[in-house]
């Protein structure tokens, strides 16, 4: 090649980059006024066409860099609440934190507030409120702890004074606060026998990580002060100290007094875990990594489908109020789905929340038997929800919403991304039929499946837990709970299997060198005040019973039928699940029914069905009796919404679900609230080290009568013409 050959060439594939450069970084098509959308995949570098969504025809490969459109972000300094049932603004949280501290009741003295929360307006105001009409009465509610008292508050915000004051004479305390944990776990440092036994177990004191463990309640030794439990691990060699227990090692502490009240170490012979292959870090994975799959995203060239506003949320026929808890997580109140037919909106769920989790560990010994967490009453649901990741919690268009939190001394903060609203589409089919050749009939009529997830995700120390309420065109709402994160470890002497002798009890399994995996359940109540088109419900269960065939009749010798028994009392709604003998439960209105006569209504399908296997008169079980049954029922009180007790901590389980529903009160044709609780077993296994894969299960409430038919008939499916396509670049 001549040296002006070799400019030629030189000019031309300079010329081609630029131009292909050009192309790459912003080719815009014509205005969606013309029929034409512009798109952005410019993400992950792909070459992107949309079809002109008149004609059909191409517009050509095309791809915008830059960042996807971020949401407007809310100026929580100048918020205000548009709905009676909105959250405490950061100035709204102000101005308590302004009238208790000029209080008498608090100016003398540390105080800690434990909660600071709407104090939601009387259920029948927010049923007759309507948009545009002026707010009930703003108060919040506040739980306290000063003088060794717990005191529940309530401050009305336009009076800006306090309009109720009580000091709480109920078994337990309230819920951690961040101080309580964060100063629990400093106390054993003042110890010099604290730092001695770790020095002895080879643990430097610049490498604890320690953890402030709920104890319980085993009885009168442990009542009249505010107690807990510190075990701590070693950090050394990577950032996943859970799987470096100091196995053994237990520091009572008072969280009052900072004191160091006892200390136990039984774990002398058991070695510190290796750190080698426990760090889940991307930066610390060794090469060769697994090949990656090829990015997934689901475009939406018109944008979502759902709007917010304020905590209002609207999609497809679906209405609901939406908030961040610190107890709960997250609140849905005044569900409600458009009929097809009328085009009214129709009351399903006034509000729904998770009321509990119960965590107990299988393992009696020293250090692990008080192991029996309550994560939302302990430790506060909500305020272990971190923010959520854009693009791997929550996919692309999903909408963000913060949680407005306050701290111990009532000084408000925000906790970004706390959840995220965002439609999801994974080729799931709403509903179809295809005509088999012998009909004659060329039919073939499908619909995707597309819902709306809310989602949170909250991060109690070791374990993640992610909660998904998810709205269906077709009326159904599913609960979903996801476990993740990293499992509690028990340090071992043992190195494999193969050592240890049948008489061994490991309470648990095998996991790597020196580490157990201790055996453990999870249950997740959930909080359901059910308002079927009204207030006034009644709960059913429609036994499936077998029956015989009599007297030669018929070929067949047996067949089941439906056998229909209405609730009176809350015992006759207590529903231990069993698949021999099987049932359908309905949330109905008696008097609401459709043009043939069925009662509207709307059915529990259950989901993670594990039940507990504890002794009911175990410590534990006694707290966490709201797990004896998987379904309840309960007339609605405003005062009863968690199901192990307003006061969790050290409680002795004299304030639960399962006490309440004991008293045994009419639930017929009242406004009644069903509880359903999530179970899962959990026997874990290598796979789940050195963090665990994520496990979930579900459970639904679906229309039953409550439509005159099919909800989505009349939905359009999808067309070629109407979806970008999105092609891989030629490598």
């Amino acid at each position: 090649m001549d040296f002006t050959t070799y400019l030629r060439f030189l000019f031309i594939l300079t010329g081609s980059l630029l131009l292909v450069l050009f192309v790459r970084t912003w080719v815009r098509l014509p205005s969606q006024a013309s029929g034409k959308i512009e798109l952005d995949c410019s993400e992950y570098g792909s070459w992107c066409t949309f079809k002109n969504s008149i004609s059909g025809s191409g517009n050509g490969v095309f791809i915008q860099k830059g960042k996807p459109k971020q949401q407007p972000k809310v100026d929580h300094d100048t918020e205000v609440a548009k709905h009676p049932l909105d959250p405490l603004t950061v100035q709204e949280i102000k101005k308590v934190q302004r009238i208790l501290q000029k209080s008498s009741i608090f100016n003398h003295g540390k105080f800690t507030l434990h909660s600071v929360v709407l104090e939601e307006p009387p259920k029948e105001k927010v049923l007759l409120w309507k948009a545009g009409n002026s707010l009930p009465s703003r108060k919040a509610s506040i739980i306290a702890w000063a003088n060794g008292h717990a005191y529940q508050i309530i401050v009305d915000l336009a009076l800006s004074q306090i309009v109720e004051n009580q000091i709480s004479h109920e078994n337990g305390y309230p819920a951690m606060t961040m101080e309580d944990m964060t100063s629990a776990i400093k106390a054993p440092l003042k110890s010099k026998k604290f730092v001695e036994i770790i020095g002895k177990r080879g643990v430097n004191v610049s490498d604890l990580a320690c953890l402030p463990i709920s104890l319980g309640w085993f009885g009168p030794g442990e009542e009249g002060r505010r107690l807990i439990k510190v075990q701590c691990y070693s950090s050394a060699g990577t950032a996943n100290f859970y799987m470096r227990p100091i196995e053994g090692l237990t520091v009572l502490v008072d969280m009052d007094s900072k004191e160091v009240l006892k200390i136990t170490d039984k774990g002398k012979d058991i070695p510190l875990p290796k750190p080698e292959g426990t760090d889940y870090r991307l930066s610390a994975q060794k090469f060769p990594m697994m090949p990656p799959l090829n990015p997934i995203s689901i475009e939406q060239p018109n944008g979502p489908s759902f709007k917010v506003d304020g905590h209002q949320v609207k999609w497809g026929s679906w209405e609901f109020h939406l908030k961040p808890d610190p107890r709960a997580g997250v609140i849905i109140s005044q569900a409600a789905i458009k009929d097809p037919d009328t085009g009214k909106m129709r009351r399903v769920l006034y509000k729904g929340f998770t009321s509990e989790l119960f965590v107990p560990y299988m393992d009696p010994s020293d250090a692990w038997y008080f192991k029996t967490y309550m994560d939302a009453g302990e430790y506060g649901f909500g305020l272990t929800a971190m923010s959520l990741d854009p693009l791997n919690d929550c996919p692309r268009n999903a909408y963000y919403m913060d949680g407005v939190l306050a701290s111990d001394d009532g000084t408000p903060y925000v906790r970004p991304n706390m959840v995220c609203i965002f439609e999801r589409y994974a080729g799931d089919i709403a509903w179809r039929h295809t005509e088999c050749p012998i009909s004659g009939m060329e039919i073939r009529e499908v619909r995707p499946k597309v819902t709306l997830v809310v989602r949170m995700a909250a991060s109690v120390a070791n374990y993640d837990y992610i909660v998904d309420w998810e709205f269906q065109t077709d009326g159904l709402i599913r609960l979903k709970v996801g476990l993740s994160g990293i499992l509690m470890i028990k340090g071992t002497k043992y190195q494999n299997v193969d050592q240890i002798s049948p008489e061994d009890d490991l309470h648990g399994t095998l996991l790597a060198e020196n580490i157990i995996g201790v055996i453990h359940d999870h249950y997740i109540t959930f909080y359901l005040d059910m308002d079927i088109d009204g207030t006034d419900n009644s709960f059913v269960q429609v036994k499936m019973a077998k029956q015989t065939v009599k007297n030669g009749q018929t070929p067949r010798k047996s067949f089941w039928k439906a056998e229909r028994h209405i609730a009176q009392t809350e015992k006759d709604a207590q529903i231990k699940l069993s698949l021999i003998q099987p049932s359908e439960f309905h949330v109905i209105n008696p008097s609401k029914k459709t043009k043939i006569g069925n009662p509207v209504g709307y059915k529990v399908v259950p989901g993670g069905t594990a039940a507990s296997l504890l002794d009911q008169k175990d410590p534990p079980q006694l707290r966490g009796a709201f797990t004896n049954n998987q379904i309840w029922v309960t007339p609605y009180n405003k005062s009863e919404e968690w199901a192990g007790g307003l006061y969790v901590y050290q409680s002795k389980g004299d304030d639960t679900l399962s006490v309440w529903s004991n008293r045994d009160r009419s639930i017929e044709k009242k406004d009644i609230v069903l509880w359903y609780t999530l179970g899962f077993h959990h026997l874990p296994c290598q796979e789940d080290y050195p963090i665990m894969p994520t496990v979930s299960s579900s459970f639904d409430l679906k229309p039953t009568n409550f439509f005159e038919s099919n909800p989505i008939l009349r939905t359009a499916p999808h067309y070629e013409k109407d979806l970008p396509t999105c092609v891989a670049l030629a490598k």
